[in-house]
């Protein structure tokens, strides 16, 4: 049975039911859900300058990914977990490739599973600013486990230039990074 990650609200509907045709979350009968636990991700650009905050939570379905932004480019974007929690600018390269301890491909639309970092798409609006509401229970911040957030070292949460198309391994072709924020 496949997992999916879903955007939470009613704007990300048709992405869930799109996910929703890939599998449905798994659950364990002998599995009990993490310790509720919060993280605050300070997010900054390419200049090394404040742009956003996320909130990363424990919930019984996955972690929620609450992020507010500002002073980014408009339009859809892609946004991942990476693998390292370093946000080295001008670029971002030292978070290393998207958070994968599966080991499959990139891309809710690859029939060879996909990344646990991978994460929906969002959408700045035309003021540069961005709220969005994620839950992954591809994830999780239990600390000890191979999906969690919050392994030695850390991972991050990064933005990319462009839209993800869900299909293109390794990054879904979206580009350049252009805001990081370290999760540890």
């Amino acid at each position: 049975m496949n997992k999916f990650v879903k955007p939470v609200g009613f704007a990300a509907l048709g992405l869930m039911l799109v996910n929703a045709a890939y599998g449905s979350p798994m659950t364990s009968a002998n599995s009990e859900p993490a310790p509720a636990a919060s993280v605050n991700v300070d997010i900054i650009n390419g200049k090394g300058e404040a742009v956003g905050k996320a909130v990363l939570t424990q919930q019984d379905d996955g972690v929620r990914i609450h992020l507010e932004a500002n002073h980014l480019p408009p339009g859809v974007h892609g946004i991942h977990f990476h693998e390292l929690g370093k946000c080295g600018t001008p670029d971002f390269k030292d978070a290393g490739e998207h958070f994968n301890p599966g080991k499959k491909q990139h891309g809710f639309h690859n029939p060879k599973g996909f990344h646990a970092g991978d994460l929906p798409n969002i959408t700045v609006k035309d003021d540069g600013t961005v709220v969005a509401d994620l839950v992954s229970n591809q994830v999780t911040l239990a600390k000890g486990q191979s999906t969690s957030l919050l392994k030695k070292g850390g991972t991050a949460l990064v933005i990319h230039e462009k839209a993800d198309d869900y299909k293109t391994d390794p990054s879904g072709n979206s580009g350049s990074r252009i805001a990081c924020g370290a999760i540890k």
